[in-house]
């Protein structure tokens, strides 16, 4: 089923539809969860809570070309994600001017695994910043935003995430 009859499916309230899109896409929006909460409980409660979201509002989604229903739900996911840690009062940043280095190393030396298991460390602030930014190719101005900061104070976190990041990717690499 090609991606604008599945829309056209969804906004029909089918159920196979909706079984199928969730079969197809819930394991992708899974993960984008975990890479905020880091927890399996509450993305699989992040992860339905968008799901009823998407198709409660499947009517207000615009068919843009291939691939955008992916990204609309995925923004769903991340924002449902990002109020979940607002709800926990678990995004504690603070307001410093610092300026953004760029990461001196180089990816190849490192397993993406090796990369990951240092991310998912990093306290919830500079995680959440690093992956609006690095993985999701958010602005700082849209970061400001969605969490409620200041440009600064995501530009701060970036640069202590990569900090983070480099300095436990060096222990990694002298083991």
């Amino acid at each position: 089923m090609n991606e604008k009859t599945q829309i056209k499916q969804l906004k029909k309230n089918n159920k196979l539809a909706q079984q199928h899109v969730y079969q197809q896409y819930s394991e992708q929006l899974f993960r984008s969860a975990y890479r905020y909460l880091q927890q399996v409980e509450d993305s699989e409660d992040v992860l339905i809570e968008s799901f009823n979201k998407i198709f409660s509002q499947i009517s207000t989604f615009e068919y843009r070309g291939d691939g955008s229903l992916l990204k609309w739900m995925k923004t769903i996911v991340i924002n449902e994600s990002l109020m979940f840690l607002r709800k926990k009062k678990e995004i504690l940043v603070s307001e410093m001017k610092l300026q953004t280095e760029e990461l001196n190393l180089a990816e190849e030396n490192f397993f993406h695994e090796d990369i990951y298991k240092v991310i998912d460390k990093m306290p919830t602030g500079y995680r959440t910043v690093f992956n609006l930014f690095v993985i999701e190719g958010y602005s700082h101005h849209e970061i400001a935003e969605k969490l409620q900061i200041s440009r600064n104070t995501s530009k701060s976190q970036l640069n202590k995430a990569r900090k983070f990041l480099q300095q436990h990717l060096i222990k990694y690499s002298l083991c």
